[in-house]
């Protein structure tokens, strides 16, 4: 039993396994117990078969701090869960543990999106301005030559003064892109049918269609949610309307972009690619991306990782702080904005 005077709400932790221990630093598992009644070291994974001591905290949570690899919040974990109130994740999307039976239930949710975007847009920025320079053609050509060269000549049409990029959704990381992109000397376009024109010219960028900004764009950014919607959005029309040498960045899903139709254009040189994710999320060992020179693939790095994580965890105890202390969340998460967001 629990001290009667300690007003601190009772919280478990709830993600995969290892996740906690990279996310929480001793200082911040300090924090959390301060802000509320819990065992770091008791961590929920898989809630459909839960230990006792797990089954003991969930009775008694108020509050989950989720992450990466939480199980689903299905009826039945929330019958095992009578007095949650609230789920705070500390990462991105919610869509893969929060159920229609939290909202159902009037569970307060918020996630920290808004930290895990900006190693994505800082990923984003180094790759187009990379783009725009050509460096890894330059790499590979210098890697191949080793002897004197006319790079001038080369590259002559290359550079980053004046070359139009074009944003593919106003998501967060989308917005965060375009504001990082603010000091160069970029002429940027946006695509998202949900935003307002005006909007998008307090963003500072021209709205344009799709198809419109693939032919205009030297370099294309794909920052829009996986939905049945937007599956494929990038396909083989907007990749034939892309010029000649122009890149394709994805940091965003896989499915975004549809990969047989991209694959053609890469492997005959027309077009270049930054990917820092595909569809499968692992390429077969086979895939033609390992291998091409014009193509970067990285493995689904952009988001947080390492020293990131604690950006993602400070955020997160911030809003489990207004949780104990009665105020609203900074960044809640609605339900029924989930049908146009990631």
């Amino acid at each position: 039993m629990h001290d009667t005077t300690d007003n601190r709400p009772a919280a478990l932790l709830a993600m995969g396994p290892g996740i906690a221990g990279r996310l929480l630093t001793p200082g911040r598992r300090d924090r959390l117990t301060g802000l509320v009644r819990t065992d770091p070291a008791l961590v929920a994974h898989h809630l459909p078969d839960p230990s006792p001591a797990v089954t003991a905290a969930l009775a008694g949570a108020e509050v989950l701090l989720t992450c990466w690899g939480a199980p689903p919040l299905t009826e039945a974990v929330l019958d095992a869960a009578p007095r949650l109130r609230a789920v705070v994740h500390a990462a991105g999307s919610v869509k893969h543990h929060v159920t229609d039976a939290c909202w159902d239930r009037g569970i307060q949710v918020t996630s920290v999106a808004a930290a895990n975007a900006r190693p994505v847009a800082e990923y984003t920025l180094a790759a187009i301005l990379f783009a725009g320079k050509n460096v890894l053609g330059s790499a590979r050509r210098y890697r191949e030559l080793r002897a004197p060269h006319d790079w001038r000549e080369e590259l002559d049409g290359w550079g980053n003064h004046g070359r139009t990029v074009g944003i593919v959704g106003a998501s967060r990381t989308g917005r965060r892109i375009i504001e990082l992109l603010r000091p160069f000397d970029f002429e940027v376009l946006l695509y998202d049918p949900y935003l307002p024109p005006a909007s998008a010219t307090r963003l500072g960028v021209e709205p344009v269609a799709l198809d419109e900004l693939c032919a205009r764009s030297g370099i294309v950014s794909v920052h829009a949610p996986e939905l049945p919607a937007t599956r494929h959005m990038v396909g083989a029309a907007q990749l034939a309307a892309m010029a000649d040498g122009a890149t394709l960045i994805n940091t965003a899903r896989g499915s975004l972009v549809d990969e047989d139709a991209l694959l053609p254009e890469l492997t005959s040189g027309r077009l270049h690619a930054v990917l820092d994710v595909t569809d499968p999320e692992l390429p077969p060992a086979a895939s033609p991306l390992y291998d091409l020179p014009n193509v970067l693939l990285t493995p689904h790095i952009a988001g947080s990782l390492g020293n990131e994580l604690h950006r993602m965890a400070d955020h997160a105890l911030d809003e489990l702080e207004r949780f104990a202390t009665g105020r609203p969340f900074a960044d809640p998460v609605h339900g029924d904005a989930l049908s146009r967001s990631a």
